[in-house]
């Protein structure tokens, strides 16, 4: 059985509403099974992750960066580093803010730096912007990947109650896309020859 990690921070719940749309996408693929971990709960259990074959990051954009708690997971983090334990597995993360960019890149780069100083191997997105040809209007909320990020899902909320259709489904589908994604990437990457 191979094993996904999603470790999330979600402020307001728009972020966990991603997270959870990641996990579906894992646990659809056959073999799989899925870790939904909120980083409050992770930060002190990092061993919890030592049997993960893949662990996704994902965290608001607040002030163009990845949330206070997630830092915090992430610097605590040094001590998997010290001992490689790790070190190749897959990884990917995502992202959640109230506007279309807010700087979701920035928080998307931390996660895949995190991942290279880990020695992890990082899963893109690998999904084109489908709101940007002559059938869908740029940004559409029905679109996948409509906000054009590559490194990962960067999604987007309104500032009203985290609920269906906030984010829309165009970015949960893109978010269950990724998570279905990572899944089989942890099966190539744990079954492939050496």
């Amino acid at each position: 059985m191979t094993k996904v990690a999603i470790i999330y921070h979600s402020g307001y719940g728009h972020t966990k509403l991603v997270a959870e749309a990641v996990a579906e996408g894992a646990a659809s693929v056959d073999g799989v099974s899925v870790d939904l971990v909120p980083v409050e709960d992770a930060t002190d259990d990092l061993d919890r992750f030592d049997d993960a074959d893949a662990i996704i990051f994902g965290s608001p954009t607040y002030m163009g960066s990845a949330s206070g708690p997630m830092t915090t997971f992430m610097d605590a983090t040094s001590k998997v580093w010290a001992e490689d334990r790790w070190k190749d597995k897959v990884a990917g993360g995502f992202t959640n803010s109230g506007s279309m960019a807010g700087d979701k890149f920035v928080t998307l780069q931390q996660f895949a730096v995190l991942a290279a100083q880990q020695g992890m191997i990082w899963v893109p997105l690998a999904m084109k912007n489908e709101t940007n040809g002559p059938d869908m209007p740029a940004g559409d909320p029905k679109g996948l990947n409509r906000t054009g990020h590559y490194f990962g899902p960067g999604t987007q909320s309104d500032n009203a109650p985290a609920e269906k259709g906030n984010p829309p489904e165009g970015d949960i589908r893109t978010a269950r896309a990724y998570g279905e994604r990572v899944a089989k990437a942890a099966i190539r990457w744990g079954t492939g020859p050496l």
